[in-house]
């Protein structure tokens, strides 16, 4: 998908945001759109960027703690690669690759991409690519609000003019997040 597109899709999804906000009321969740991402440990951060390299803050995001870094890799798979995917902070304690289902046809790959690359290395990761899956990001407060448990599946109905109905939406319900609806482009 172009970078025009995408951005035309974000700030879809940011007018949409505001009208549920603007209009919901209790039952309104605020809608994000989740772009390919990754998610490094501070092991895997060195190994691509340097001895002792710390991640670079660009933009806060919705969820508490999470934040959009500077940089950014170079995801490779049997049949090709994505420059410029976005780094988010802070690091993890295991490197996770979040791609597009569309991802995997230009990667030639079903989810196991295994290379990144960066600007002082490499790195193989065995395993933590993945195709997320659509979520809600909700404290477990929320959760009881809206009569659902951690890890439940749920169907998600948008109302409105171009009214819609989401299945298999899963719910993440903990005390370090904040209600929003994660779909991908």
């Amino acid at each position: 998908m172009d970078v025009q597109c995408e951005e035309l899709l974000r700030m879809i999804a940011a007018a949409v945001s505001r009208v549920q906000n603007e209009s919901g009321g209790p039952g309104a969740i605020p809608l994000g759109i989740s772009n390919r991402h990754i998610h490094l440990s501070q092991q895997d951060l060195e190994k691509l960027f340097g001895a002792g390299y710390q991640l670079n803050n660009i933009k806060d995001l919705v969820q508490p703690g999470q934040y959009a870094c500077k940089e950014t890799l170079t995801i490779c798979g049997p049949k090709g690669a994505i420059e410029k995917v976005r780094v988010l902070g802070p690091v993890r304690k295991q490197t996770q690759v979040e791609i597009l289902a569309g991802d995997t046809f230009k990667l030639g790959v079903k989810g196991e991409v295994r290379t990144l690359i960066g600007p002082k290395g490499s790195v193989q990761i065995p395993e933590g690519v993945m195709i997320a899956q659509r979520h809600i990001h909700m404290t477990c407060e929320d959760a009881a609000r809206f009569g659902v448990t951690d890890g439940e599946i749920v169907d998600l109905e948008c109302e409105g003019t171009r009214a819609g109905l989401l299945h298999d939406v899963v719910i993440r319900a903990n005390n370090n997040s904040r209600l929003e609806c994660h779909l991908d482009t």
